[in-house]
């Protein structure tokens, strides 16, 4: 057998086995992912710190232009740091319904019965407030660019999502705009700007959640073209 040859600054891949087919594998994390919703009903109760850890770490997983992973992520437990961050963002949420959000946006919203009242801000044991680096200053970078910021921050949440509600835990993707105050309450660098805050918990025993409905998988998947027969 010839000898593998390593490209200098690459190392062999360890891709990941499951010991099930992916068929199999894929349909038990959709299992799991049909039930993650949104809550807004949380719980105090406790989540150590280690887990939140490995959370993140999750996330820094992500794919990222050039690898430049342009994430920062901020987790708050201080109750008097969460006290001010939703007095903040309750401030921002009544402009939004008095007078930011169109007619439109409002009747969407409806159903979901959301108002600019935020009690999950300070009950949920941990606020991750997402940041996103418009500069690099890593120092074995070659540059300060960052490239595809928002979808590689994007992607990156997306997987603390999927992280969290498969730890047993829940999240809300909260958004309050406009979202500076976040970074000024936390001290955060000018070259780090708020992209979400997610309230990390358990759901307050008697949580309750829209009945809503996902559209079906052909509503959202199409196969090439969509149009071709065969």
């Amino acid at each position: 057998m010839a000898a593998m040859t390593v490209t200098p600054g690459f190392v062999p891949y360890a891709p990941y086995d499951p010991g099930v087919s992916p068929r199999v594998a894929a349909d038990a994390f959709l299992s799991v992912m049909r039930r993650r919703r949104s809550v807004r009903a949380f719980s105090d109760r406790p989540v150590p710190l280690e887990v939140i850890e490995s959370l993140i770490a999750s996330a820094g997983t992500a794919p990222s232009g050039a690898n430049k992973q342009p994430w920062r992520f901020v987790a708050v437990q201080s109750p008097a740091l969460k006290r001010e961050i939703r007095i903040a963002a309750e401030e921002e949420e009544r402009a939004f319904y008095a007078s930011r959000a169109s007619a439109a946006w409002l009747d969407d919203l409806r159903p979901l019965g959301t108002d600019e009242h935020k009690p999950f801000l300070e009950t949920a044991p941990w606020l991750i407030v997402v940041f996103k680096m418009v500069k690099d200053f890593h120092p074995e970078s070659p540059s300060d660019q960052v490239y595809y910021l928002n979808e590689s921050v994007g992607i990156a949440t997306g997987i603390l999502i999927a992280a969290i509600h498969h730890a047993g835990l829940v999240t809300l993707t909260h958004t309050p705009s406009p979202m500076k105050f976040l970074g000024e309450i936390l001290g955060r660098p000018a070259y780090e700007r708020p992209f979400l805050l997610l309230p990390v918990g358990y759901p307050a025993d008697d949580c309750r959640v829209p009945d809503i409905v996902r559209k079906p998988l052909g509503e959202i998947m199409v196969v090439d073209r969509g149009d071709d027969d065969g």
